[in-house]
Order: C-alpha cells, then sequence, then structure tokens
C-alpha cells in the first residue's frame, strides 16, 4: 500500500474526490490537505440555495431521521468523497477507513511532498465557482 498526500488547493472538488476514491480502491492511503480551498463548481447564487436547501430539510414525524448535511469542510468533502465508494459494502467500508481529510497542512505533514493530481484548475475550466469554506460560512460554520 502507497501513502498519497493530494492538495485540493484550487483544484476542482468532484475531480479531486474522483482520483482519491479511485486511489483508495485500489488500497491505497490517501491524505488530503486544504480541504476548504477545493471549488465547487458553478454560480455562487445557485451553489448556496442548493446546499441551504440540503441543510434545512427536515422530516416533520421526527426531525432525527432527517438527512445531515455537515458545515465542517473537512466533514464535507469527506462525506464526498464516500458519495464516491460503494460504502455500504466491505470493500468500500475498508477503503473510506484509509482516507484521512484536513482542513490546511498539520504540522506533522508540512514536510511531506504532495502527489500532483493531472487535472485542470477551477479558473482553467469554469468561469464561476465557489471555495468549500466559502460555503460553510454561508451555510453557518464559523
Amino acid at each position: 500500500m502507497a501513502e498519497y498526500v493530494l492538495d485540493a488547493k484550487g483544484k476542482v472538488l468532484g475531480r479531486v474526490a474522483s482520483n482519491a476514491a479511485k486511489l483508495l480502491l485500489d488500497g491505497n492511503d490517501v491524505i488530503l490537505l486544504n480541504a476548504e480551498k477545493a471549488m465547487i463548481s458553478g454560480h455562487r447564487r445557485d451553489i448556496v440555495q442548493k446546499y441551504k436547501r440540503k441543510v434545512e430539510l427536515k422530516d416533520k414525524a421526527n426531525p432525527e431521521h432527517s438527512p445531515y448535511i455537515s458545515r465542517r469542510p473537512d466533514f464535507f468533502v469527506k462525506r464526498v468523497i464516500r458519495g464516491m465508494l460503494p460504502y455500504q459494502r466491505p470493500r468500500g467500508k475498508a477503503a473510506f477507513k484509509h482516507l484521512r481529510v484536513y482542513v490546511g497542512v498539520p504540522e506533522g505533514l508540512k514536510d511531506k511532498k504532495t502527489n500532483d493530481i493531472k487535472i485542470k484548475s477551477s479558473k482553467e475550466t469554469f468561469e464561476d465557482s465557489i471555495t468549500v469554506g466559502e460555503l460553510s460560512e454561508f451555510l453557518g460554520y464559523k
């Protein structure tokens, strides 16, 4: 098993997540840094409205049965990657346990060299985007 350190700064979230999911399913350990700086492509207003609507969903009969959308950037990114894995099966659960996502760069990983992902940055591909950190602030994260 190899260990991959990926930097999400300025990269499109879906493309980073799909690359991380592929590495995880191959049996590798994946460490994702700067989760709050990953970009979500699309118009800012539309993205914020979509996720605000998801966060506000409540089951009338039993609000505890409502879906949970995390407002923390690292948990948000981890959930996106989980959606690209078969996490309800043993193979997906095992792969998901090898994922670590961080906001910023922790002290222990500052010296590690990051593996480069061959994807375009959001500025090269889309006209408008929002970072995961900005979205988290709109959803109520401090």
